[in-house]
């Protein structure tokens, strides 16, 4: 689409370097062209603070916020912990951030009439890969402007002067610049000293961490919790009902408070490079825990084999942004079969970064002590394993016997 054909412009604005800038950039080379900001909010808190006053101090004629909150919860979030997907380690905090932010924005730029939409990601991450899959599937013909894949910046640095430059506000310098994106899921750090590979992250450095604490400075008592869940879903927090979005908030809190939920990670970018973040999740890794020690209970092997296989390619499609396609959906309808029985209470303790199994009941627990048991029980007769063991390993023994005989 040629530049002089694009009047106005939908633009995904978080308020952060990145898009305050990007308002009086796209003014200054599209024409004057009109920029309508969309902040969804996933629950990053005071980030939305004074966003409307900013976005329309630099440019833009209007701006919607959009309260996603419980259908990120119920619809991305949950799904995900139920599937059990973990992409190395990584908990996915941005990963399904940007497919219901992406979505909401291709409504309102149709509702808009827009010309175009606009995001903020950079040419090396992959968070450009989820916005333009996901209006490839809600606006297909509508045009994309990606500045970091036009402008002649080059660096945070370099976008920080251009701020200073335009009058353009912002919450932080140089020396606090790195890149983080949050949520009410996580909280991710990247950039400066973290780049090196062999930094520490500076854990104990007042104001480093935002979402809790270093385990270092957690209690030196233990703190117990219980979650309760119905078919895979989270329902209570230590006996009181509540939703999933609440239980989430209430994790995130004692969670942090435990000095859980932190992870630095060298992650495989869609991209192709490697890329070092550390990561705060503390509700979120407490609900992984949890919901997997329930499954031990409630699953039988081979439907927790097969989950926990399709559970990476599960990842696979929400860290490369694929999350409105076929596959993911089909996985989807898995997972919720999986999770029938997935009902019950786990307790858990917590203690300075570490989270220890205290207890688990489900009515559809498939363990039974009585079977079980080293001491001496009337359900399971020994004798009978070596029948299985011959029949077991008899591949086994015939193809040494046929290895024997050829030697000679």
């Amino acid at each position: 689409m040629n530049k002089k054909d694009i009047k106005k412009v939908v633009l995904a604005y978080s308020g952060g370097l990145d898009t305050s800038i990007i308002i009086p950039w796209l003014k200054e080379n599209y024409n004057n062209c009109e920029v309508i900001a969309v902040s969804g909010n996933v629950g990053q808190a005071d980030e939305l603070e004074g966003l409307e006053e900013k976005a329309l101090k630099t440019g833009a004629s209007k701006l919607y916020i959009e309260d996603l909150t419980e259908e990120f919860v119920d619809d991305f979030i949950i799904p995900t912990v139920k599937a059990g997907a973990l992409y190395e380690e990584y908990m996915l905090g941005t990963s399904f951030a940007r497919p219901i932010i992406a979505k909401r924005i291709c409504e309102i730029a149709l509702k808009e009439g827009a010309d175009a939409i606009c995001h903020g990601c950079t040419g090396k991450g992959n968070d450009q890969v989820r916005f333009e899959l996901t209006i490839k599937a809600f606006a297909p013909d509508m045009h994309i402007i990606a500045p970091w894949r036009e402008w002649s910046i080059k660096s945070r640095e370099e976008e920080i002067e251009y701020a200073e430059a335009h009058n353009v506000p912002l919450k932080i310098n140089r020396e606090t610049n790195y890149s983080k994106d949050k949520n009410l899921w996580h909280l991710s750090h990247e950039g400066l000293d973290l780049e090196d590979a062999g930094n520490e992250p500076q854990y104990e450095k007042k104001g480093f961490l935002e979402m809790g604490v270093s385990p270092l400075q957690a209690p030196d008592a233990p703190t117990y919790i219980t979650l309760d869940f119905e078919k895979g879903v989270p329902v209570a927090f230590n006996g009181e009902k509540m939703s999933a979005k609440d239980i989430i908030l209430n994790l995130n809190k004692v969670g942090g408070e435990n000095g859980i939920g932190l992870l630095d990670i060298v992650e495989n970018r869609l991209v192709g490079m490697k890329c070092r973040g550390v990561y705060e999740t503390p509700g979120g890794a407490i609900l992984y825990f949890a919901h997997n020690y329930l499954e031990t209970l409630c699953l039988d092997k081979m439907t927790m084999h097969k989950k926990q296989e399709l559970a990476i390619t599960f990842a696979d499609l929400v860290y490369n942004g694929q999350w409105y396609t076929p596959l993911r959906e089909a996985l989807s309808a898995f997972v919720d079969k999986t999770q029938e029985n997935v009902t019950g209470k786990v307790k858990i303790k917590l203690y300075k970064g570490n989270m220890i199994k205290a207890g688990a009941w489900s009515d559809y627990s498939l363990y039974s002590e009585e079977i079980a048991t080293f001491g001496e029980d009337n359900v399971y007769n020994q004798a009978d394993s070596a029948g299985f063991i011959n029949l077991f390993g008899l591949p086994i023994k015939v193809q040494a016997q046929v290895n024997a005989k050829n030697k000679k």
